[in-house]
C-alpha cells in the first residue's frame, strides 16, 4: 500500500454549472467503464491515485486545469456517474465534500450490505479514518482537510483522494493500496504544491522515525508529568520555530487525551495516532517534548513536492516529466476515442485534451 502523491491547488470558489456537470458525469462514467473493461478495477484505482492522472482527467471532463474544485468536482462527478452501477463496475465510491465526507464510514457499511465483499467493511473504515489523521495530524502543514473521497473494489484494493485548505490555497493528498508499506512511514510518493512552506511537522517522513517511537513511550508517561514539561517548555526561550509550534497549546486541553494514552499505552505510532481525540496539538506536543527534553527531532521539512500536475515550463519547482505527461494524455485520447459517447461530446474532450497538451510545450 502507498500514498502516491499531494498536489495544491489555487483555492476558487463557486461551483461546477448543471450543464456542465452532467456532462462530466456521464463523459466520467464512461472512461471508468473503458478503463475497467479492458483492466479492471484495480487499473481504475492506479489511475485515479495519480496525480497526473486525475488532473488530466478534470481538463478532459471540461473543468478548470488548476483549480481546487478540480477533486471536488472530479470526484463528485464519478461518484454520480457510479451511483446504482457498483455492482457492474465492481468499485465503489464513498465520501466527498464538506459533511459528504464524514458520511464515509457509513457509505462503507452500506456498501457491505448491498454487495458481496471479499473484505471487512471494519477494516476498510478503520482506513478511511486512519488515512485523514495522518494528512490532518501526522502531517501539520496548514492544511485543513475538507474533502476525503474513498473508492474501493470489492476485493478491498482501494485508494483515497482528499483535499485540505488554507486561506489561499487548496492541497489534494492521493493514496494507493497497492503499493504502501507501512501507514506511518514515508507513505507519499509524489506531493505537488504552489505553495513551499518553510517548516511543517511531518511525523511520517523516515527522518521521523526514531521521534515517533519517543513519542509513543511518552504516551505512556502519567499526564501530570506531560503536562509539567510542556508548562516547563512554555517558559523557556526557545528557538523562534519552537516558540510559534508550542504557544498555542494549552496544557489542560490535552489533559484528558493524555489520561486516555496514558490508560491505553499504545505499542506503536499508528496506534497512538488512531486513538480517538489525538490530534494535532496532542502530538505536536509530545514532539516538542521528545525534541527538547531528549534530543529526538522529528522532520520539520514541507513533504510537498511538485507545483503542477506535470510539472511547471519553467523548470520550478521541477522540469516537467515529458513522459509521465506524454503517458497521461495518450492514455485518456485512446480512452476516449473508444468511449461509447455522443460524436460532439468526444471531439469537444479531445479538443480540450490537445489545448491541455500544447500548453505544456
Amino acid at each position: 500500500m502507498r500514498q502516491t502523491g499531494i498536489a495544491q491547488l489555487p483555492l476558487h470558489g463557486g461551483k461546477a454549472p448543471a450543464w456542465l456537470f452532467q456532462r462530466m458525469v456521464r463523459l466520467g462514467r464512461e472512461i471508468t467503464r473503458l478503463i475497467i473493461e479492458n483492466d479492471g478495477p484495480q487499473a481504475f484505482l492506479q489511475r485515479i491515485a495519480d496525480p497526473y492522472w486525475l488532473q488530466s482527467l478534470g481538463c478532459v471532463l471540461g473543468f478548470d486545469w488548476h483549480s481546487s474544485g478540480v477533486t471536488t468536482t472530479v470526484c463528485g462527478a464519478l461518484k454520480e456517474g457510479l451511483k446504482g452501477r457498483e455492482k457492474e463496475f465492481g468499485l465503489v465510491i464513498a465520501g466527498g465534500k464538506g459533511a459528504t465526507s464524514r458520511k464515509t464510514p457509513g457509505e462503507i457499511i452500506s456498501a457491505a450490505e448491498k454487495y458481496p465483499l471479499d473484505c471487512s467493511p471494519d477494516a476498510l473504515v478503520y482506513l478511511s479514518r486512519l488515512i485523514a489523521k495522518v494528512d490532518n495530524n501526522a502531517i501539520q502543514d496548514g492544511f485543513q482537510l475538507y474533502h476525503h473521497s474513498f473508492f474501493f473494489t470489492f476485493d478491498g484494493s482501494w485508494a483515497v483522494v482528499q483535499q485540505g485548505m488554507n486561506d489561499r490555497f487548496a492541497r489534494r493528498y492521493h493514496w494507493f493500496s497497492e503499493n504502501v508499506r507501512s501507514m506511518i512511514l514515508e507513505p507519499h510518493a509524489a506531493i505537488c504544491s504552489n505553495l513551499q512552506k518553510e517548516r511543517a511537522l511531518n511525523l511520517v517522513a523516515r527522518d521521523s522515525q526514531p521521534a515517533q517511537s519517543v513519542i509513543t513511550d511518552l504516551s505512556h508517561e502519567q499526564p501530570e508529568k506531560l503536562i509539567g514539561e510542556i508548562q516547563r517548555l512554555q517558559t523557556l526561550s526557545l528557538p523562534s520555530h519552537h516558540s510559534v509550534s508550542i504557544n498555542d497549546i494549552h496544557p489542560k486541553s490535552i489533559d484528558k487525551i493524555l489520561l486516555k494514552t496514558y490508560e491505553r499505552k499504545a505499542t506503536n505510532f499508528e496506534e497512538l495516532l488512531s486513538m480517538p481525540g489525538v490530534g494535532a496539538k496532542t502530538l505536536r506536543a509530545l514532539t516538542l517534548i521528545a525534541d527538547i527534553t531528549y534530543g529526538t527531532s522529528a522532520s520539520w521539512k514541507d513533504p510537498a513536492k511538485f507545483s503542477f500536475a506535470h510539472g511547471g515550463k519553467d523548470g520550478h519547482p521541477y522540469p516537467v516529466d515529458c513522459k509521465l505527461y506524454d503517458d497521461s494524455v495518450e492514455f485518456l485520447r485512446r480512452t476516449l476515442e473508444r468511449a461509447r459517447i455522443e460524436r460532439s461530446d468526444k471531439v469537444n474532450a479531445l479538443k480540450r485534451l490537445q489545448r491541455l497538451f500544447a500548453s505544456q510545450n
